[in-house]
């Protein structure tokens, strides 16, 4: 599980670095949130939880890892996608599917840190 969140948060960092440039480039900034948000959340935090899985297996084999995995997975993308078309102006209702997106995201990160609390050894 630790490579696999390290590969994915590569992909956030490409995504992230990409907006970065395009935002630079057309000086147009209304996407500055998802950019940081798909860096913190996608390429810095998923890259540091796959070098803890990394470095204690163990906590890979709790059910809480898993949990974590799937909220952080599906929630952020969720989050992040409908947090650019709300800021793009299609329409308010992506506004829910931020929240959504959101409280899946920070679930996800809950079970994550319970799980280094309550396994790590000390």
């Amino acid at each position: 599980m630790g490579n696999t969140l390290i590969k994915i948060s590569i992909w956030y960092f490409i995504v992230g670095v990409t907006l970065g440039l395009y935002m630079s480039m057309a000086h147009n900034y209304n996407l500055t949130g998802v950019h940081v948000h798909v860096n913190l959340l996608g390429w810095v935090s998923l890259a540091i939880a796959g070098i803890f899985y990394n470095l204690y297996p163990h906590l890979v084999e709790t059910v809480s890892a898993k949990i974590h995995f799937w909220l952080h997975n599906i929630g952020l993308p969720v989050m992040m996608g409908a947090l650019a078309l709300a800021i793009l102006g299609a329409g308010d209702i992506f506004l829910t599917f931020v929240a959504i997106g959101g409280v899946v995201t920070v679930l996800g990160i809950y079970f994550f840190g319970y799980n280094m609390i309550k396994n790590l050894e000390q």
